[in-house]
C-alpha cells in the first residue's frame, strides 16, 4: 500500500477507536505511518480524509450486510416477507461486530449542522444506500424501477437507523428479524 491507502486505513481506525470529533491528523498519521505532509498532499486536508474514511467504513457495513446476495447465494427466497426476515437476520447478527460504525454514524448526524461540507459529502453516498438497501432488503432493482426503489429505499433506510440505534441502547430488547418481519405484516394488514 502507498501513503493514501495507508492514510485512509488509519483513518478508518482512528474513527472507530475515537470517533469523529477526537480524530487529529497526528492520531492518523501515527495509525498510519506516514507523516503530516501526505494528508495535504492525498486528500487535502485531515477533514476531507476523514469523511473518506467515513464512507468507506459505511460502504463496507453495507457490503457485509448484503454479503450472501452479493456472493451470488442462490437461497435467496422468493417470498418478500422471507426475504426481509433474512436480510435482518444478517445484519442483525452483525450488530454487536457493526456497533462500532453505527456509533460513528450517530456521532456525525450529530455534527452535519456545524459542518455543511461533512453534510454535502454524505448526501449522494446516503442516496445510493437507499437505493442498495431496496435492493438488498426487497429485491427491488433500482435500474428497472427507480421511483418504486428510491421510496422503499427510504423506508428501508428509517427502520435501518431505527433498528440500529435500538440496538445500541439497549440489545436486550432490541428487534430481532422476525420481529420486524411480523412488524410489517401488521402493517401491511397481513397476520403475523
Amino acid at each position: 500500500m502507498g501513503h493514501k491507502e495507508d492514510l485512509l486505513e488509519g483513518a478508518k481506525r482512528c474513527l472507530l477507536e475515537k470517533g469523529y470529533a477526537r480524530t487529529t491528523a497526528r492520531d492518523v498519521v501515527a495509525a498510519s505511518g506516514t507523516n503530516l505532509a501526505s494528508i495535504g498532499y492525498h486528500y487535502g486536508s485531515k477533514d476531507a480524509l476523514l469523511q473518506q474514511a467515513f464512507l468507506a467504513l459505511t460502504e463496507e457495513w453495507g457490503e457485509a450486510a448484503f454479503a450472501a446476495e452479493e456472493e451470488g447465494d442462490r437461497s435467496v427466497p422468493a417470498d418478500p416477507y422471507e426475504r426481509f426476515r433474512g436480510v435482518w437476520e444478517q445484519v442483525i447478527a452483525g450488530a454487536e461486530a457493526a456497533g462500532p460504525v453505527w456509533k460513528l454514524q450517530t456521532e456525525i448526524v450529530t455534527r452535519i449542522d456545524d459542518d455543511e461540507k461533512l453534510r454535502e459529502a454524505i448526501k449522494e453516498p446516503q442516496r445510493e444506500g437507499r437505493l442498495g438497501m431496496a435492493q438488498g432488503f426487497l429485491g427491488i432493482d433500482p435500474e428497472k424501477d427507480p421511483e418504486k426503489a428510491r421510496v422503499a429505499g427510504l423506508l428501508c433506510q428509517a427502520l435501518a437507523a431505527g433498528v440500529m440505534i435500538q440496538w445500541l441502547v439497549d440489545p436486550e430488547t432490541a428487534p430481532t428479524a422476525d420481529d420486524l418481519t411480523a412488524g410489517l405484516k401488521v402493517l401491511m394488514g397481513e397476520d403475523s
